[in-house]
C-alpha cells in the first residue's frame, strides 16, 4: 500500500532531516560529511544542528566527533524504496 504525504504534513525538522539523509545516500561526495559541510550546504546551522541529533537519535546515522556517515540501516531501506 503506497501512502502519500503532501509537503505540508511534513514539518521544518523533518524536510531537514530529510535533506541531510539525501545528501549522505545520493551525493556523488562518498565519505563522511562534517556538520559544518551540512551547515553550509543547507545554509541553516541550528536546523542542521537539531536533525543531525535527531537523526542520530533514531540510528539513521553515526557520529564521530564533527563527522556524520549513514548507518547500514539507512543505507538499506534507501536502497529499497528506490
Amino acid at each position: 500500500m503506497h501512502v502519500e504525504i503532501s509537503r505540508s504534513d511534513v514539518s521544518e525538522e523533518e524536510r531537514f532531516e530529510a535533506a541531510i539523509l539525501g545528501l549522505l545516500l545520493d551525493s556523488p561526495v562518498t565519505g563522511p560529511w562534517s556538520v559544518e559541510e551540512l551547515a553550509r550546504e543547507l545554509k541553516e546551522e541550528l536546523a542542521v544542528t537539531d536533525a543531525v541529533a535527531s537523526l542520530h537519535a533514531v540510528g539513521l546515522i553515526h557520529r564521530s566527533d564533527d563527522l556524520i556517515f549513514p548507518t547500514r540501516v539507512a543505507i538499506r531501506a534507501h536502497r529499497l524504496i528506490r
